[in-house]
């Protein structure tokens, strides 16, 4: 049985549905993301965990028990903010000492506790200072040994690496992981990031409009999202709106509606006569204009072109829309050249 149960979740404010019908479970000693653009719910999910927040409808469990009304202060969570939510006035130290003298431990084991978790957060000579002396990174090492040296059942963690820049962002991204598989803490992790949850997850639950549209781990959501919103959202940017023609084992026959041809290779079966196919613009192939009549080519003309450093981002119009093309060659396509594009059969994701 999964440690951690949301079971159909509403919440709402006024007329403003919130998450509707959420479900989620979460096993022991993993660390699942929530990932998703600002007002999908997750931090509202997050909230209900924490207790936060009592939901309009549904329960959540905890270890086998409902914990849909249990008090902020009786669960033995740990929480790390995007703020921080550091004390100003109170030292590092003290900072990190907070919950275990709220739980009134003695002296001698906050001394040797704080001493511990400084250590293992590299933060031993600091532990004097206060967070105003403190850079960005040092104050978000202070807010995640605050929470671990309670020993909580369960971290949450609410966009903590948003206010670093990015090269920090890396490396704390990596000393959150490391330090959550060596507590072996199950851990619920917020963030808007798709690079940085891929990154440390187990499982990543992409959220929309309240409810989560794919929960899998990092590398099947990103080769194979489950809809076109989770499509757009992990860096497909490219939609052909498609018709199953015929079938042939894992190859699929389909057509677009001005009859050009596409092979697709998917054991995905839908319903539904038009399916959408959707491509990463890296994955779409710049052949020049000697390729005729070829399966899954199109024709194209260069629009708008930008240099990304390790090759170029073309605009390319086509008689199915403007597609993005991502080139990595050493080739340079100027805007108006008539260019064919091929997108291999194995690239298509149907959505």
């Amino acid at each position: 049985m999964a440690l951690l149960n949301l079971e159909d979740i509403k919440v709402s404010y006024g007329k403003n549905t919130i998450l509707e019908d959420l479900n989620l479970d979460i096993e022991k000693g993993e660390l699942i993301s929530l990932l998703g653009p600002s007002g999908c719910g997750k931090t509202t999910t997050l909230r209900v965990i924490g207790g936060f927040i009592t939901p309009d409808a549904g329960q959540f469990k905890f270890d086998g028990k409902d914990y849909t009304n249990v008090d902020v202060h009786k669960r033995n969570f740990g929480f790390v903010f995007q703020s921080y939510a550091l004390f100003p006035h109170l030292n590092v130290a003290d900072n990190v000492a907070f919950g275990l003298k709220m739980r009134k431990e003695s002296p001698e084991v906050i001394k040797s506790r704080v001493s511990e978790i400084l250590e293992i957060v590299d933060l031993e000579e600091y532990a004097n200072r206060y967070p105003k002396e403190l850079s960005g990174g040092q104050r978000q090492r202070v807010a995640l040994a605050r929470a671990l040296i309670i020993k909580p059942d369960l971290l949450l963690l609410d966009e903590p690496l948003s206010n670093l820049d990015a090269k920090l962002r890396v490396k704390m991204r990596v000393g959150i992981r490391k330090l959550q598989q060596e507590f072996k803490i199950t851990t619920v992790y917020v963030t808007h990031d798709q690079e940085e949850c891929f990154s440390i997850s187990d499982k990543v639950a992409v959220m929309n409009k309240g409810v989560i549209e794919h929960l899998d781990t990092p590398q099947n959501i990103y080769d194979n999202p489950k809809t076109e919103f989770v499509a757009h959202f992990v860096g497909y940017e490219n939609f052909l709106d498609l018709t199953l023609d015929r079938v042939n084992g894992e190859i699929q026959s389909m057509k677009t509606s001005n009859g050009l041809s596409f092979n697709v290779e998917s054991n995905r079966t839908f319903d539904r006569s038009l399916i959408k196919g959707a491509v990463r613009p890296e994955d779409i192939e710049i052949l020049g204009e000697d390729y005729e009549n070829a399966q899954n080519v199109i024709k194209g003309t260069v629009g708008i072109s930008t240099f990304l450093g390790k090759g170029y981002q073309y605009i390319v119009e086509t008689e199915l829309g403007d597609l993005v093309v991502n080139d990595g060659s050493n080739d340079r396509y100027n805007n108006g050249d008539q260019v064919n594009l091929f997108i291999p059969k194995e690239k298509i994701i149907l959505v």
